[in-house]
């Protein structure tokens, strides 16, 4: 699993090198998530721009990833391809997140 970090402002930025997120990767994406997020910013911005495929194993993956910011953090979601975006918009996983069609857009969002 290959994720990458960089800070922008007050906003970190994580981008998931892969092209899916399923029960064979679930446990290292946590893990890379964890060991990424640990001293990071109030707000974390997962970008799921090359993700192809989530299945259920990876959609629990990145709540736990959002759980473990705890309570004063947050995360969102963007560049989520259609496929991606369906799965968390059937599973109503889109009322807990906050989906960006892009990065950029994410990024321009000011409520931080």
């Amino acid at each position: 699993m290959g994720l990458t970090s960089k800070t922008t402002g007050e906003t970190q930025i994580i981008t998931v090198h892969a092209d899916r997120i399923d029960a064979a990767m679930a446990i290292q994406f946590k893990e890379d998530m964890r060991a990424n997020t640990e001293d990071s910013a109030h707000r974390v911005v997962l970008d799921l721009s090359d993700v192809e495929f989530i299945d259920s194993s990876g959609l629990g993956a990145i709540v736990a990833s959002m759980k473990q910011l705890g309570k004063d953090r947050r995360l969102d979601l963007a560049g989520l391809q259609p496929v991606v975006e369906k799965v968390f918009r059937l599973t109503r996983m889109d009322t807990v997140f906050r989906l960006f069609e892009t990065l950029d857009d994410a990024l321009s969002e000011t409520d931080a």
